[in-house]
Parts: C-alpha cells; structure tokens; sequence
C-alpha cells in the first residue's frame, strides 16, 4: 500500500534519519521499534505530513506522494494519532472531538448531530465521559481516548498509533485491541509504535526496527522473538531487566503520611509510611487515585493531610513547600508539568536546583553545563545540552525529567509512570539508577500501570481502589494475583 524509501531528514546538523526504507502492506498492522531517538515518530510525521523530507521517495497505490501538511494527509486518509496529545485544555471533550473537523447546518455547528456521533463512538469504545467536561481536567488516560476516539472518527485508510496505550488500563486494551482488530478486517493498514513486546506480539503482523536513523530489521513478527528484537533495536543483548533489591525493611521512618484527604478527585483517609532506601509501589487500576494522592502530598492540588518527615511534623501548602523539605515530583505528564519545552536541556536540568549552581548572586555557568553533561550521559540522552527540550523524542524528554529532579538530590523522590513511552534499552537504564538513588538513601515513591515494573522493583506495594489505600503488600506477597484483588475491591486470604 505504502512504500517509504530511503528516507533522509536532518534538524539543522542533526541527522535524524539516514536513509529508512518502510513498507506497508494492506490491512496489516506493522509495528515499528526503536530506542528514543530512534527516528520512528520523525518517519512518520513525514508520512503524515507533520515534516518534508530531505531525500528519498514515497510511494502509495504505485503513485509519489508527498502530503505537505497533516490536513492534506487526513484528507488522503492518514491519521496520526500521536504520542504527546493535542488536546485543548479550556475547550470541552466534545469540541475537542471536533475542532477543525465541525459539522455545521445552514451555516451554524450543528451540536446535536456532534453530540450524537461522539456518543456513538464513544459507545463502540465501550469509554464513558461527559462531553461537556473540560479536556484540561481529564486525566492523561482519559485524553488519550479523545484522541483515539478523534482519529475513529475521520475516514482513516492509514492509522497510525504512537504509544496509544501508555495511558490506559488493562480493559481500556483489550477494547483497544479489539477496535484494531476491527479495523483491519476492514481494510484499515495500522502503524503500531510501542515498547511494550507483549502487546507487539498480540496484534502485529510485521515489524519493523530502527536504530539510529536506520531501519535494521525487517519480518513478520510469528518468525521473530523478544531477544532478536531487542538486539536489533540496541545492537547487543539486554541483561536482567530489573535489578536485585536488597532493603531492610528496619530501616527507619522517613516519610508519613495520615489522614491525606481529596474532596475535588475525590481521595479519602490515605495512610502510608515510606522507609528510607526503600521503593514503595503505588498500583491500581486508572482513576483508583494514586496520582492526586501524590498531587495533594506535594501541594499540586489543594487538600487536607498529615506529614511527617524524619519524625518532624511539617506543612507542606505548595509545591516550593514540598522541595523544600526535601521531596522531588516527576509527574505523569512531562509535557505540560516537567518540562519547559522552549529551554534548553540544560536550563531545563539545573532549573530545581539554582541555588547549587550559583555564588554571589551570579549563576555558575560551567558548572550547570558539567551537571547536564554528565546526566546526558549517564542517561544516554542524544541530544546536547543546549538543544531545545521541544526537539527531541517523547522518551528522551522523560530522561531530561528525571535528570532535573535527581540534581535537585531529594530525600524522597516520587516517580509518576517513569518509563511512559520509553524503550525497553532506556528503560533498564533508569530501573538501574532508580536502584542506584536507593543505594544512596534516597527514598522513592513509584506509581506505575506496568504491573512488571511495580513488581520487579518494588520493596513493598500500596494498592489504590477507587480513592482508598486497600492494602500494603508485603515483599512475599507482591504478585499480580494480590495486587489485582486489592485494586478491584477484593480481600486477600489470610
């Protein structure tokens, strides 16, 4: 159906692509794998249109195509749902669904036909939400169901799907699944790009690998394995993914938590300890809460709660109160929450910590740039520290992120979804620093949807259910078995 060959594209004097040859057939879901930074979203920006290309050629239906802007390529039937949402925070669901895209009757919109499709397709998302809520007050899952349920809703011949599942729970999946299922029988051709293998294996029928610009392996994905992909997409084999962990859970008290209330979300009568060194997993199913519990801890969000760190009752009203005692907050949503996307790397890593890097009232300069080159390497970051936050990949603002709040040196460190749109290389890289940290006495809060990664790294899990803190597994009983019994509402054997 679509043939890209030998694809070139070039930022300036960053050569992002090198020549990528991308074949795909009809009604096929291909998936396309790579480290961040790889070039998978630039390829396909180019295919929808987002970017032109420097060299190469584009084929569909045996004729050159080169769509010029993403309507031009919409109105051809290529649909990009992308990774870092476009949602309009101050519009509602509904005109979100719809902006650019209105239906209009002698000359007005007309809002009860609007109305009556996105109900339906809402309804074959088996997804439930009020069309006249605000998109800025939806979680990330949740807009990430508007903009699937956008892209459901143009006359797509080519859909394609960057990390659309990295928000969503486990039955938001399998609807998810089923609905590309669906599409396919229908004659659709979906790009699938994702680091998550087991989903590559369930619904993809050919996969492609990049790694540095280049496509490095082609093949149906019944003839390939986990290992082979991962050595195409790294260029060596991966070693235990998670690291050992060695806590004494003896060791004191650094953080208590009593009585943390949420009216707004709503989040009741949350109880907790954090010991140092140890990682504690916060698990459950999305909306069960565990980010406006860490929302409300760190003052993001305004609530009602008792804290205690090292044995000291303190108030923490704001986010300035929080850092002050000693608490960092990598939030969910790097885009609008951590980062800065017009500044620089190095502007963006050193920006909780300014006071470390200055003297007299005047930043030290060299010593910020020797803070942010040695996280890009430590983090494996390709990009340079005066690039521009807004130019790189999804998963390598993710390590910028991370690399702020680890030079603001916490005592307590809270790690909303991590490893979100990550690769699996990248990701090893930051399971193995998160136990570093641990090593060093730092102690970390993780909330993740990734019941591996809850389980593979956590001391101890605290699991969520509908705004309630339902129980705390113990190390011996951390299992997925556990954790969803707690997370539906049920009671665990004694």
């Amino acid at each position: 159906m679509i043939e890209m060959k030998n694809i070139h594209k070039a930022f300036g004097a960053n050569k992002v692509l090198l020549g990528v040859d991308f074949e795909l057939k009809d009604a096929t879901v291909h998936a396309l794998m790579g480290e961040n930074g790889a070039g998978k979203s630039t390829l396909m920006k180019i295919l929808s249109g987002v970017h032109t290309y420097d060299e190469g050629q584009i084929v569909r239906g045996g004729e050159d195509v080169n769509y010029t802007n993403l309507k031009e390529a919409e109105k051809a039937g290529v649909v990009f749902i992308h990774q870092e949402l476009n949602i309009w925070p101050e519009l509602t669901v509904l005109e979100n669904l719809f902006i650019g895209n209105e239906y209009t009757r002698f000359g007005l919109l007309d809002m009860r036909l609007m109305r009556r499709k996105a109900e339906e397709i809402f309804e074959r998302l088996k997804f439930r939400i009020n069309l006249n809520r605000r998109a800025g007050d939806c979680s990330v899952g949740q807009q990430q169901m508007i903009e699937i349920a956008k892209a459901l809703m143009m006359d797509a011949k080519v859909l394609i799907m960057d990390e659309p599942t990295a928000a969503l729970t486990d039955s938001e999946i399998e609807v998810l699944f089923g609905i590309i299922g669906d599409l396919r029988k229908s004659g659709v051709s979906i790009v699938y790009i994702s680091h998550r293998m087991e989903e590559i294996s369930e619904i993809s029928d050919e996969i492609t690998v990049l790694r540095d610009g280049r496509s490095v392996m082609y093949k149906e994905t019944a003839s390939t394995d986990y290992n082979e992909i991962v050595r195409a997409m790294v260029g060596r084999d991966l070693d235990d993914q998670f690291p050992e962990r060695d806590h004494d859970t003896d060791e004191e008290t650094v953080l208590a938590v009593r009585n943390l209330g949420n009216k707004s979300h709503p989040v009741m009568d949350v109880n907790f300890e954090l010991k140092r060194g140890e990682i504690l997993g916060f698990a459950g199913l999305m909306g069960a809460g565990r980010t406006e519990v860490m929302r409300t801890l760190f003052g993001v969000d305004k609530g009602s709660k008792e804290v205690e760190i090292g044995g000291r009752s303190v108030k923490i009203d704001r986010p300035p109160d929080a850092i002050r005692h000693g608490l960092g907050f990598i939030t969910e949503n790097r885009k609008s929450e951590g980062l800065i996307l017009d500044f620089s790397l190095v502007d963006n890593m050193t920006m909780p910590s300014m006071g470390s890097f200055s003297k007299g009232g005047f930043m030290k300069r060299k010593d910020e740039y020797d803070f942010a080159d040695l996280m890009i390497r430590r983090m494996n970051i390709k990009s340079g520290r005066k690039s521009v936050a807004s130019e790189l990949s999804g998963g390598n603002q993710q390590k910028v992120v991370i690399g702020k709040w680890i030079g603001s040196q916490p005592e307590i460190l809270i790690l909303d979804e991590p490893t979100r749109g990550i690769d699996v290389g990248a990701k090893r890289e930051i399971y193995h620093l998160i136990n570093e940290l641990t090593e060093r006495g730092m102690s970390i809060i993780l909330i993740s949807s990734e019941m591996p990664e809850i389980i593979g790294l956590s001391d101890r899990v605290a699991v969520m259910q509908e705004g309630r803190l339902r129980g705390i597994l113990e190390r011996g009983k951390i299992n997925q078995e556990n954790i969803m019994t707690l997370a539906t509402g049920g009671k665990l054997d004694e």
